[in-house]
């Protein structure tokens, strides 16, 4: 069975998109913990990260990698957290987030998103990727 980011990528579930590549997706989360909270996520269905090719993971690394430096203007804060927890969902997805201190990537403060503020957070973010330099963010 499909797990829900592969049908977000068919367009059978709708998502935020802010990075689409021939590898990977980077999507607004809809129950972020903190505004600007990106998912990177592999095209190919890989349930634990340290399963994936070192290629791919290499990739995934590159994209948050630029989605981070988006982050830090669109969204600033001290640092860009990287989590990979991957109970959820059994795709792996790499957890991108503007933090302030080490409690800003705790779960406990992820709540369901506006549908309107999921958007306005995507366009915000790819216009920054865009400004970048990032055609991937043209989606």
């Amino acid at each position: 069975m499909a797990s829900v980011f592969t049908l977000i990528m068919e367009g059978k579930i709708p998502g935020n998109f802010v990075w689409k590549d021939d590898k990977a997706i980077a999507i607004l989360t809809i129950q972020p913990i903190r505004q600007g909270h990106v998912l990177v996520i592999p095209r190919e269905e890989i349930d634990h990260w340290n399963d994936l090719p070192l290629d791919l993971a290499a990739h995934l690394m590159q994209v948050s990698h630029k989605i981070a430096n988006a982050l830090k203007v669109a969204y600033p804060a001290k640092r860009v957290g990287l989590m990979i927890a991957g109970l959820e969902v059994p795709h792996t997805h790499l957890h991108i987030v503007p933090v302030d201190h080490m409690g800003d990537l705790s779960f406990d403060h992820a709540k369901n998103a506006d549908g309107d503020v999921l958007k306005q957070t995507a366009e915000k973010i790819r216009a920054t990727l865009q400004a970048q330099g990032h055609q991937e963010a043209h989606v």
